[in-house]
């Protein structure tokens, strides 16, 4: 027997219309005619509506599940593996892929379109851009320098009365960073811009002041690659702006490590200590994300005329960044780093 049109509920109110006119005199018969239902329907109405919640709306369960909670479970476990662990060469998990590790572990055909909402609604799951992660790093070496090697570090400084300074490099190009933006169904943007290899370097750094731990930002722009006597630069600027010594943690590039220019420099100021961050650990550094905030947020898809042009809107965002220290404590805060005394 095939279930009445309607949802649960207009079922429910019509079960109930049919009870209150049989209860106000109507004769079954005449009910059923009415309501267009077998009369037996409406005996069996007037006999539920005798029990407790007899006339309450049930939701169709729908179909039983093709998989059990134990083999949710399970297929998790499963792709939490990665897809090369069961014979794929890449570790992306399409849906065509998910379904046929279904299809091999447990023997149930899903078509790839249903897998993509099994995978939502189901596992909780949602497709992701992964992050890279360098081979390189020494997961025990960046563990020991984030809880025993800085903290060292930043009592030092305090005594120091030193400002901790997060210094790095970077570049802007010419060629917008691209991501998504909204359009028209089937309709894909075009963003005209200049596909040239022009660029506007950058060198900043991240502050934070011994005594209350307030963060600033200090910048220069550049016209050409960062050199060592860039670096020397903006050390000797830095100096003059903060008025105390200064703690510089920064990445092991040759710029800092090799250039016998910043190394002299250093040896003659010994109010500036200067410590290499763990190799491949850029999440340490808050400098990273204020380029990340930069290039991928506020500029991102900016199709600059000219190299002038883009100098002007970095300098705007960065600015901007100076102006607004929680933005600067945020991303202090993102890198975990025991900074408080």
């Amino acid at each position: 027997m095939s279930r009445p049109f309607g949802t649960a509920a207009e079922l429910e109110r019509r079960r109930r219309q049919a009870v209150a006119a049989v209860s106000q005199g109507e004769s079954p018969e005449a009910v059923a005619r009415v309501f267009g239902v077998n009369r037996s329907s409406v005996y069996r109405w007037l006999n539920r509506a005798q029990q407790p919640d007899g006339l309450v709306a049930r939701l169709h369960p729908g179909p039983a599940p093709r998989l059990s909670s134990e083999q949710h479970h399970h297929l998790v476990a499963l792709l939490l593996e990665g897809a090369k662990a069961h014979g794929w060469s890449t570790q992306l998990w399409t849906c065509a892929r998910v379904a046929e590790l279904i299809r091999r572990r447990f023997g149930v055909s899903f078509h790839h379109d249903h897998v993509g909402r099994f995978l939502r609604a189901r596992l909780n799951w949602t497709p992701q851009k992964p992050r890279r992660k360098a081979r390189e790093r020494d997961e025990t070496a960046i563990a020991y320098w984030q809880k025993v090697r800085f903290p060292a570090l930043a009592k030092k400084a305090r005594q120091r009365n030193a400002h901790l300074v997060f210094l790095d490099e970077s570049g802007y190009m010419l060629t917008p960073t691209v991501r998504r933006t909204w359009a028209p169904r089937g309709s894909k943007p075009t963003l005209d811009c200049w596909d040239r290899r022009d660029r506007a370097s950058a060198i900043s750094c991240v502050t934070v002041s011994p005594k209350v731990g307030r963060p600033n930002l200090y910048f220069n722009l550049l016209p050409h690659n960062v050199h060592g006597e860039d670096v020397v630069d903006f050390l000797r600027q830095l100096k003059r702006q903060v008025g105390r010594p200064l703690t510089v943690l920064w990445d092991g590039s040759q710029v800092h490590r090799k250039s016998k220019v910043v190394q002299a420099y250093l040896a003659k100021h010994p109010e500036i200590v200067a410590e290499n961050l763990p190799a491949y650990a850029p999440e340490l550094n808050p400098d990273e994300l204020v380029w990340g905030w930069t290039k991928h947020s506020r500029l991102a898809n900016l199709a600059a005329e000219d190299i002038d042009e883009l100098a002007e809107r970095v300098i705007d965002e960065l600015a901007y960044l100076q102006m607004h220290p929680h933005l600067l404590a945020s991303f202090l805060e993102k890198t975990k780093l025991p900074l408080a005394a």
